[in-house]
């Protein structure tokens, strides 16, 4: 399998990501100590729905982050870029709407969701800033975004040992679990250049979401991005 590029062309992401589906949870689960869990469930927190809202989950993958919020009663859609995750998402979760799509060009209409997350799948898309409007355009005034995404550890000396293990030991857990070495080599190189958390919030902020703050989770290698789109 070749792994995209970090010209994050969508048809290589989509690619990489379907090379990688099957056991992609598993080694989310792994790599991340477990850690991937408690991230997700503070990103539910933060979203704050309740049964009847309508909450769009962009990089939905396999439907994690989607299925609590469907147990809640929330009218949640799943929708990722990669056949292959929402084939694996459907045959566990087959009563999800999974669709496809992708972030930059979403097939929905105007203000059609109270809230709007992706986890882990921002930096992945080709354009962000034309996916943060996207997702601005989809969501009613008054709605929340939540981003919950790799960022940059805030202690240096816990940042240099963390950088060492994205490049070095990442892709050799990979390999131990997925086999699939490539695509978690670009997705290490991914996370290091990603934009740091002050940074990221500039970019939401300038397309033109409102209330744009973050908080750091496990000491800054996880930062919760959370905004409203303005009432008027």
């Amino acid at each position: 399998m070749s792994r995209a590029s970090l010209e994050k062309q969508p048809h290589e992401v989509a690619r990489m990501f379907d090379g990688i589906a099957r056991r992609y949870d598993l080694t989310n689960d792994v790599m991340s100590l477990g850690q991937d869990r408690a991230w997700r469930s503070a990103t539910l927190r933060a979203l704050d729905v309740g049964p009847g809202d309508r909450v769009l989950d962009l990089a939905a993958g396999t439907g994690t982050s989607s299925a609590p919020l469907a147990d809640r009663g929330v009218l949640v859609v799943p929708c990722d870029l990669s056949f292959g995750m929402l084939e694996v998402g459907k045959r566990r979760r087959p009563d999800l709407g999974f669709i496809a799509g992708d972030a930059t060009r979403l097939p929905f209409a105007d203000a059609s969701f109270d809230a709007v997350t992706i986890s882990f799948g921002l930096r992945n898309v080709v354009d962000t800033a034309r996916a943060l409007g996207e997702m601005l355009r989809v969501t009613r005034p008054g709605g929340r975004l939540v981003v919950c995404e790799f960022s940059h550890a805030t202690w240096a000396p816990f940042r240099t040992v963390y950088e060492n293990y994205l490049m070095r030991a990442l892709p050799t857990v990979a390999r131990a679990v997925s086999k699939e070495t490539d695509a978690y080599t670009y997705l290490a190189e991914s996370i290091r250049a990603w934009p740091d958390q002050r940074a990221l919030g500039r970019e939401i902020r300038a397309a033109g979401w409102d209330e744009v703050a973050y908080r750091n989770l496990t000491g800054g290698v996880v930062a919760l991005h959370r905004a409203t789109r303005p009432e008027a």
